[in-house]
């Protein structure tokens, strides 16, 4: 079994995080290892959350992996919150990287045209700095833009603007880039990716939903993830993260009185399991 490690923080209420990643991941047939990098009581969109700062404990519980020879076959990054953890994973990518292992970062730091709060452009160019050293990013609209130091493309973005977009990203020094939420048509919303070592570009769209849910971005990059963990090329991860996303979605909205704060991941399952299959 191949054993894989996420960085993130843990939001105890809120599906988000460490709580997507880890059962997303697990579920995958993945021995999942979690490095928080902070606990929340909940994720942000609640009011007076507590939150926990745990950058003080990373490098210690690296060095104790690295003392113990723990290995990992991948390592998948999400919200960092600061410029010392971007720093720190970069140790983590040197200090256990061999040949094989992939690097996976979502530089998850923004949306709908704004950076989160407690960010700024700085920030982005450093986490941009940080991209640049991994195997494969999964950026959304918002977070390439700020870290390509461009302006927000509000609306729909045609075909080859995004491979424009695309062709900036892997430039950051990943060999590839796939580039989260676009809509290049009425309707449809997805992922494009682009292999700067192939030239090659691949697509996969499904239908957008007239909902907006806190934390599908993690569901996707758990779910991709663990789909080329699996094995799977990337377009085939790419199909697999983008279907498990709107099916989570679909079920979530299937039910009156869902909650407003995550999506129903655990019940779409079922489907991500077939889909690591084909």
């Amino acid at each position: 079994m191949k054993r894989v490690l996420s960085v993130q923080d843990i939001s105890c209420v809120g599906k988000c995080s460490l709580t997507v990643a880890l059962p997303i991941i697990s579920a995958a047939g993945l021995e999942t290892s979690i490095l928080p990098t902070a606990v929340l009581s909940t994720h942000t969109a609640f009011k007076n959350f507590t939150f926990r700062d745990l950058t003080g404990d990373l490098q210690a519980i690296a060095d104790h992996w690295l003392a113990e020879k723990i290995n990992f076959d991948g390592i998948a990054t999400g919200y960092l919150g600061s410029f010392r953890q971007i720093e720190l994973v970069e140790k983590l990518f040197a200090d256990f990287y061999h040949e094989g292992m992939l690097r996976f970062v979502d530089p998850a730091m923004g949306d709908n045209g704004k950076l989160y709060v407690g960010f700024d452009e700085n920030f982005a160019r450093r986490m941009g700095e940080l991209c640049g050293k991994a195997d494969i990013i999964v950026p959304n609209l918002t977070e390439a833009a700020f870290m390509l130091g461009e302006e927000y493309p509000d609306g729909n973005c045609s075909i080859d603007y995004i491979k424009s977009l695309l062709k900036r990203l892997t430039a950051l020094g990943c060999p590839v880039a796939a580039l989260t939420g676009v809509s290049p048509e009425e309707g449809k919303c997805g992922v494009m990716a682009y292999d700067s070592r192939s030239g090659e570009y691949c697509e996969y769209y499904s239908e957008k939903l007239p909902v907006s849910f806190h934390g599908t971005g993690d569901v996707f990059s758990s779910a991709c993830f663990a789909a080329l963990m699996r094995g799977q090329s990337l377009e085939k991860a790419l199909r697999t993260a983008v279907e498990y996303t709107v099916e989570s979605i679909r079920q979530t909205i299937a039910y009156p009185g869902h909650n407003w704060y995550g999506v129903d991941f655990e019940s779409a399952t079922p489907l991500l399991l077939k889909l690591l299959e084909e």
